[in-house]
């Protein structure tokens, strides 16, 4: 899936949030979406458009720059990506809902419960060392997993189709939650925007 639109001259633009920088206060405030999106967000995709001028990766799309590259241009071109795909993983409360039933039947399958898969994630991504990012995946075996990547690390390159992420660099939550990672991440459930959670598994399938 692509997440970050295209402009002439093959140069990647930041995305849109999908919603208003305000739509997840209190969890979320717009002064964290104001830096996280519009500046550490964007820094990524600026640097990464100087990076691939005049290079091999100049006409490729984002995915492809992430799966073939490596040193700066994959630490840039995965953070815009990473971004990209955790924006549309949250959503204010009109937006969410709950695991659709195939979904529902793969996650009691594997985790037990939903409620067992939340507190398998969030103990993931609170004991996720230094910065990095949690998911949830499909693996190419048709299962799904719950495991964390370090920096820029992301499922696409290595894994099956990702599902839903949270990002746990402290650029995500230091605002609001100061070093209290656990507090983001049960916030991060009041957010989570199942309806995209889906598509995104319906689609992998």
């Amino acid at each position: 899936m692509s997440t970050v639109t295209r402009e002439r001259k093959a140069q990647h633009a930041l995305p849109e949030l999908p919603y208003a920088l305000d739509a997840l206060e209190p969890r979320i405030s717009a002064e964290t979406l104001q830096f996280h999106h519009g500046k550490h967000h964007r820094d990524y995709v600026t640097k990464l458009n100087e990076l691939i001028q005049d290079t091999e990766f100049a006409e490729l799309p984002l995915e492809e720059i992430v799966r073939r590259s490596s040193g700066p241009v994959f630490n840039n071109a995965a953070q815009a990506w990473n971004h990209a795909f955790y924006w549309q993983c949250l959503a204010p409360a009109k937006g969410r809902r709950r695991p659709s039933t195939t979904l529902a039947k793969a996650i009691d399958t594997r985790f037990g419960s939903l409620d067992a898969f939340k507190d398998r994630f969030t103990q993931v991504a609170v004991e996720t060392f230094g910065s990095g990012w949690t998911w949830l995946v499909l693996e190419r075996d048709g299962s799904i997993s719950v495991g964390s990547t370090s920096n820029a690390g992301t499922p696409i390159r290595t894994h099956g189709a990702p599902l839903l992420t949270c990002d746990v660099w402290e650029h995500a939550y230091y605002i609001d939650y100061r070093n209290e990672r656990l507090k983001y991440v049960e916030a991060f459930w009041e957010l989570a925007n199942w309806d995209f959670v889906n598509r995104n598994y319906e689609a992998a399938l």
